[in-house]
């Protein structure tokens, strides 16, 4: 038995979630990815996972030994990147995905730089505005703007994501403007399908928390379309600042809730798994996290600084 390829196999099974994911992911039939874990689990000599007709989980061995497969895994990757050919030009095509606001004004430019430098990687950009199984669409690489994670996701970290609280100047002439976060449960707020649906979160001039239900007569789940209701007078919107800086320097839209600061997100790289990881993808994921760390545009607007 090759017991790097059997490890190989487990891992996939259990970040794909079944057999079936993982001989796609891995390009192996169906037969071929359940006798690599028979055989793994006779090696062991204990049953990995526990199978029935709707699901697949983890024994209490296959937990233990996870860990370790996935050790071994990123040791044979880093033995052949060692010996990779200095200087080698990077080749390939990753099939990359996002929401269509934050792939059309950041991750094209980006990947267009990245490209020019790498001639020889194709990038195929997938833009969906929801979230995207990696294993089944064979997915290499997805951003993603969130405040918190599945602790079962693979993530990097690209940078911060700040947001403001903005709404146009006809509609505060007609409405007012709100002081405090707690004003915001009684106006038209524009939200996010999937970020903040009906709860928005700042911290204080005093850093203390502060949770307001919000609400309104409509929503969307792409942040471009609330970004275009909100400059046409719909109502108050939370959006991140890399988008709605452009609408703030015109004047088309005015920051709210000055010394509020909602709450942090982070823009995070997700991939499926680090085994078999061509060259060419880690170097567009140190790409990002130099390209997106180093950009002014995702920190905080001037005037919602808290203090």
């Amino acid at each position: 038995m090759d017991r790097l390829k059997a490890m190989q196999v487990f891992v996939a099974v259990v970040e794909g979630g079944s057999l079936s994911a993982a001989a796609a992911a891995m390009d192996l039939s169906r037969p071929v990815v359940t006798r690599c874990v028979a055989e793994l689990e006779a090696w062991t000599g204990a049953r990995l996972l526990h199978r029935s007709t709707r699901r697949l989980t983890l024994a209490a061995a296959g937990e233990a030994l996870l860990p370790a497969c996935r050790r071994m895994i990123e040791l044979a990757d880093g033995m052949h990147a060692a010996v990779a050919a200095p200087g080698a030009a990077l080749s390939g095509q990753i099939r990359l995905t996002a929401s269509h606001s934050l792939g059309q004004t950041q991750l094209a430019p980006a990947v267009a730089a990245f490209v020019e430098r790498h001639p020889g990687v194709s990038v195929d950009l997938v833009m969906a505005d929801r979230t995207v199984n990696l294993v089944e669409e064979r997915i290499d690489l997805a951003i993603r703007i969130a405040v918190e994670l599945d602790p079962n996701l693979i993530a990097r970290r690209l940078c911060d994501c700040h947001s403001i609280v903005c709404a146009s100047p006809a509609w505060l002439a007609a409405q007012g403007m709100p002081r405090h976060p707690a004003e915001l449960a009684g106006r038209n707020c524009l939200t996010h399908s999937y970020f903040g649906k009906s709860v928005w979160r700042f911290h204080g001039p005093d850093d203390a928390p502060q949770a307001v239900a919000v609400g309104g007569n409509l929503s969307a789940n792409d942040a471009m379309t609330l970004l275009a209701a909100a400059r046409a007078g719909a109502g108050i919107a939370m959006l991140p600042v890399v988008l709605a800086a452009p609408a703030l320097a015109a004047g088309e839209l005015v920051p709210l809730l000055e010394g509020w600061t909602p709450q942090l997100a982070g823009v995070y790289a997700v991939y499926a798994s680090r085994r078999h990881m061509l060259p060419a993808l880690r170097a567009l994921l140190d790409f990002l996290v130099e390209r997106f760390a180093g950009d002014p545009a995702w920190g905080r607007w001037p005037t919602a600084r808290a203090g």
